[in-house]
């Protein structure tokens, strides 16, 4: 054995028999590549149906009637249901298992999908939760599924659907509004994410046999309660709070703070397009190299040190080269895709992973759902983006010392107290 494979195979990862046993068990030791398309599917799923809403959040608004309040539940209700929600995920896989758990997933996506079109603004927010309740359990258990099925390929396989994040994200924002206009307006557009959900749900279906769980129902509890104790599982959780927090400020205020500095909406709209597409490639990259690397911390500090330029070239001359302070943004954003294979790389089974990423994703997407608000709280007190933007070059800076606490080659072994 060599000296320079990842920590998880030099370390000897317990959880591959278990993955190997469970695939067995599903009479399924073949066709990875289905497997790995199923799960790209997925992962476009848990962006589109967010992104998708926002396109036409303000036609819904006008056609129905809704309030600010509302509609400023609508955008918020996402991102606080996929920490709420990601809490109790580990829950479900101890019951069903990680396969099981991800169809139903699939199909509380579904059900909210169509809900949230059927009827009038309580209909849509109801469908809306039903629907990112679907999501948080996916985002918590995609993981799961790379550790279990692809043990030894975590990097590549993280990084694929990863990046089919990223680009759901830009077809979800993108192509909603075209959508509506074939089929009859903003119900329409939305309804037709319904058909894609359909047909994942339709793939993952024959995976989906009653197995036993990853790991026993008491170790799964003893795995959430060492994530608690562990300074690595920490590390890993804030590490995933700060670039959530990053993430979801920009997607909210980026396009707002290009035309204050004097750009048309539909260039700044371009521009958070260019920030999320440049996310595409990165996030497919980042996993892999990770998977390379002994330790992660420079990678992630890279990244954060890409996104600290952008901010601050916002900051300071925001009428110059729009398009750089884009990219290096969205390079920054790379962080995400790291933190994914962080869930798999730092824990030894498929339980354990499980849990860090429970707890990394409710306690990185609650903090996430104040960042938007504060930030325009500090920009109206204010009156400009200088204390917002300082700000968040700030939770850089912490991110970077996280990322070094996080990509130190150390294993987390929850399930065993003490």
């Amino acid at each position: 054995m060599t000296t320079n494979r990842p920590p998880l195979e030099a370390a000897g990862d317990p959880s591959g028999a278990e993955a190997a046993g469970e695939a067995r068990a599903r009479g399924a030791p073949g066709r990875p590549a289905l497997v790995l398309v199923a799960v790209v599917l997925v992962a476009v799923n848990l962006r589109v149906a967010v992104t998708s809403l926002g396109a036409v959040l303000d036609e819904a608004r006008g056609d129905l009637g809704m309030s600010t309040l509302t509609a400023s539940t609508a955008a918020t209700l996402p991102v606080v249901c996929f920490g709420g929600i990601a809490l109790v995920t580990p829950r479900l896989i101890r019951r069903v298992g990680a396969t099981a758990g991800l169809g139903l997933a699939l199909g509380l996506l579904l059900v909210g999908l169509l809900v949230r079109v059927a009827g009038g603004e309580a209909t849509l927010l109801t469908g809306t939760f039903v629907a990112c309740a679907g999501i948080a359990a996916g985002n918590v258990l995609l993981p799961v599924i790379v550790k279990i099925e692809f043990p030894g390929r975590i990097g590549e396989v993280t990084g694929a659907y990863s990046a089919a994040m990223s680009g759901g994200a830009a077809i979800g924002a993108a192509a909603t509004v075209p959508l509506g206009d074939v089929f009859g307006g903003w119900r329409g557009g939305l309804a037709a994410w319904s058909a894609l959900a359909a047909a994942t749900l339709l793939l993952w279906l024959p995976r989906v046999r009653r197995t036993p769980p990853p790991a026993r129902a008491e170790a799964g509890a003893a795995g959430m309660a060492g994530m608690v104790r562990s300074p690595v599982a920490w590390a890993v959780t804030l590490l995933f709070a700060t670039q959530s927090v990053l993430a979801f400020v920009v997607m909210a205020w980026l396009p707002t703070v290009y035309t204050d500095a004097g750009y048309a909406p539909g260039e700044a709209g371009t521009l958070l397009a260019v920030a999320l597409l440049v996310g595409v490639p990165v996030y497919f990259a980042v996993p892999i190299l990770a998977a390379r690397l002994r330790r992660q911390g420079a990678l992630g500090a890279g990244m954060t040190a890409a996104q600290i330029v952008g901010l601050a070239g916002l900051l300071l001359y925001p009428g110059s080269v729009p398009w750089l302070w884009a990219v290096l943004i969205g390079i920054g954003g790379g962080v995400f895709p790291l933190t994914l294979a962080l869930f798999s790389m730092r824990t030894r089974t498929a339980t354990d992973t499980a849990a860090l990423s429970a707890m990394a994703q409710s306690v990185g997407y609650l903090l996430a759902a104040l960042g938007p608000f504060t930030v325009g709280v500090l920009r109206d007190a204010t009156g400009s983006w200088t204390t917002p933007l300082s700000l968040l070059i700030a939770i850089c800076v912490v991110q970077t010392a996280l990322s070094f606490g996080a990509g130190r080659p150390r294993l987390i072994d929850a399930s065993r107290p003490g």
